[in-house]
């Protein structure tokens, strides 16, 4: 999962970096709302936590911004503003939910995978596929109820891939899941990724469709 902080405490913003990488997330941050409109704008996440108290733009204009702009990735809204009119105006806005400062750092995630899983049309916490499992609220995987070991790169891959089961995900989308703003990317890394993953949990389950991307099922099609 890719995930873009708009927050302009650089201490805050590189704390929650922090926990989010090392919940396999990858993470841009942008410090202020100038910055953040423009990735929000130009890059493809999964969700973004935004912060209302922004230098250049305000968090309330760079959300009406990537709302106008058809960006419906989910938002988190995460601030020091906590009356009723300012989480109105953050729901008008289009966030997906709003967490007030001081908060603890761990409901980041689970709200973030929360929003996530929901904005995939999951009601529930467990998504299967034939023997795999994940838990969107531990972030866990298993195959036939067994942990797995990923790497970073390979869970953010199999988490794309089990959002989106039985439905092909394009290689670029997919590279897009992977890696953060400006990383130097290898043109093989991403089969290099999907091979690891699938001595993981068998070669049948990731289908490779030409000229398109992969396919995670679990007949093997």
């Amino acid at each position: 999962m890719r995930v873009l902080l708009v927050e302009d405490d650089v201490a805050l913003a590189h704390e929650l970096a922090a926990l989010l990488r090392s919940e396999n997330f990858a993470v841009d941050i942008a410090d202020n709302g100038e910055d953040g409109l423009h990735l929000g704008d130009t890059e493809n996440y999964d969700a973004a936590v935004l912060d209302l108290g922004l230098p250049l733009i305000d968090g309330i204009s760079v959300l009406n911004g990537w709302r106008a702009a058809h960006r419906d990735f989910p938002v988190l809204i995460l601030t020091a503003r906590d009356t009723w009119s300012d989480k109105v105006a953050g729901f008008k806005a289009g966030a997906d939910d709003y967490l007030a400062k001081p908060f603890m750092p761990p409901e980041v995630v689970m709200r973030l995978r929360a929003l996530v899983r929901r904005s995939s049309g999951f009601a529930t916490n467990r998504i299967t596929c034939g023997p795999l499992g994940h838990d969107t609220q531990t972030g866990a995987f298993d195959l036939n109820g067994e942990p797995l070991r990923l790497t970073a790169f390979e869970w953010r891959i199999l988490s794309a891939l089990i959002l989106r089961k039985e439905v092909t995900v394009d290689r670029g989308a997919l590279i897009e899941h992977v890696y953060e703003h400006n990383a130097d990317t290898d043109s093989n890394s991403i089969e290099v990724i999907v091979g690891r993953l699938r001595r993981k949990i068998g070669a049948e389950m990731i289908v490779t469709v030409r000229g398109h991307g992969y396919r995670l099922t679990a007949g093997g099609r």
